[in-house]
């Protein structure tokens, strides 16, 4: 009788890891599981109270998915045995599976004080209690991050058009005019290395406080002018409904350098709200307001108001957003615009250590009143490529050849122009 105690108490185990995994992701029920739930529960109403085939019957439930049906079924077997280790182990389980982890770890608890239970078994069971006791506490903490660092090509390092003359209406009694080195396409090659860090605490089993910084450096080889450097900083609240969908809200800070110089510095706040769906999917809902402040042209200092909803997937991420950038200065209103996003990514594995990486975004911009020189009403639309692959050199340690491609449409000839970059990374995560 011991060696069969022992025997469905590691079967327990073993079913427990296994829903312990299921709780975070959902798992296909196979119709044959539920084809035996099925089998077993038209029996039910002549043998339920026979402590084998309820025992036989909540486990059945379990694979198929019943939850509720699984509980009421092994609850009747402590009901008569309640020294039964498997049924109590089963029936944590079922809590847990249940969204119950308060009741799941009360009854582990008490399998684990059972004197009958093997020590290795006993000390799989007493790792799933601590496993409960982190998620009544929220979680614990997490501190997470990344390394990478390239070099490349770039064909238009400073997003200029490839004309060498140009006329302005304002003037065009002068005739077409040569425009200067830095307002025609350069070509350069680069390194850049960028470099983030992230974390996450628990307040509570529901509510946690998340911060993260990221900083980027790109050096152009020859060109001091167009070399840049960014840093952002995040920090925020984040609640979990018993849903498990996800409110946020953080505050940011963005500081921009161009040649060396401060070029703009950006606060502002962010909303965000996350309904998790199945198979590891999520769809977001985001409001976002910034104020921008630009180190040498007060003009452009503007506030921007944007919303956006996104689709996740355990592959792909794709976002349509939109909004209003709105100078503070009248004098600055032909930068003020409406604009519109979408873009989408995604991860694709290959094998076992390469993936393909993959994306996509489209821009439109609608600007407010016409451009004092060209008088005419801006109207952009802009399309970014990218492609890469990453190998896996080690877990954490990756690979990654990069091409990527912009178009930009203008009807103002300055702003029209074409970009492509190709460059070798080496990324690692910790």
């Amino acid at each position: 009788m011991r060696h069969e105690i022992t025997k469905l108490c590691v079967t327990a185990a073993l079913a427990v890891a296994i829903g312990l995994a299921g709780a975070t992701g959902a798992s296909a029920q196979s119709a044959e599981a539920t084809a035996q739930y099925e089998a077993l529960a038209a029996q039910e109403a002549e043998r339920a109270g026979d402590p084998e085939f309820d025992y036989r019957l909540g486990i059945a439930a379990l694979d198929a998915g019943r939850y509720g049906e699984a509980i009421i079924a092994l609850q009747r077997v402590l009901a008569v045995q309640p020294d039964n280790a498997p049924a109590r182990a089963e029936l944590a389980r079922a809590y847990a599976l249940a969204g119950d982890v308060d009741t799941a770890r009360e009854e582990f608890a008490t399998v684990v004080d059972d004197p009958s239970l093997p020590d290795p078994v006993r000390q799989r069971f007493t790792g799933f209690v601590r496993q409960f006791d982190k998620q009544i506490a929220g979680g614990g903490s997490d501190v997470s991050g990344f390394i990478d660092a390239r070099v490349g090509y770039d064909d238009n390092i400073n997003a200029a058009t490839d004309l060498n003359t140009i006329v302005i209406p304002l003037f065009s009694f002068l005739g077409p005019g040569t425009l200067g080195p830095g307002a025609v396409a350069q070509g350069d090659e680069f390194y850049e290395i960028q470099g983030g860090v992230s974390g996450v605490t628990a307040i509570g089993r529901q509510d946690r406080l998340f911060a993260s910084a990221l900083g980027s450096w790109r050096d152009n080889f020859d060109s001091r002018t167009f070399d840049q450097a960014a840093l952002i900083g995040t920090a925020g609240y984040a609640h979990s409904f018993a849903n498990k969908d996800v409110i946020s809200l953080s505050g940011q800070v963005q500081k921009f350098w161009l040649a060396h110089d401060g070029y703009r510095t950006a606060y502002g706040v962010i909303g965000q709200y996350t309904k998790n769906l199945s198979e590891g999917r999520a769809l977001t809902l985001s409001a976002q307001w910034n104020r921008l402040d630009f180190d040498t042209d007060p003009l452009r200092d503007a506030d921007r108001f944007a919303a956006g909803i996104g689709y996740i997937t355990r592959t792909i991420a794709a976002n349509l957003s939109g909004g209003k950038e709105e100078t503070r200065r009248q004098a600055g209103d032909a930068q003020s615009n409406w604009f519109a996003t979408a873009n989408i990514g995604g991860e694709f594995p290959v094998t076992e250590r390469v993936a393909f990486v993959a994306g996509a975004a489209f821009d439109l911009r609608r600007y407010d009143q016409a451009d004092a020189l060209f008088l005419v009403e801006r109207n952009d639309e802009r399309l970014d490529l990218q492609a890469g692959v990453k190998f896996a050199i080690f877990d954490n340690l990756f690979l990654q050849p990069r091409a990527t491609y912009s178009r930009n449409w203008s009807n103002i000839a300055l702003y029209d122009y074409e970009r492509w970059t190709a460059s070798a990374g080496v990324r690692f995560e910790f």
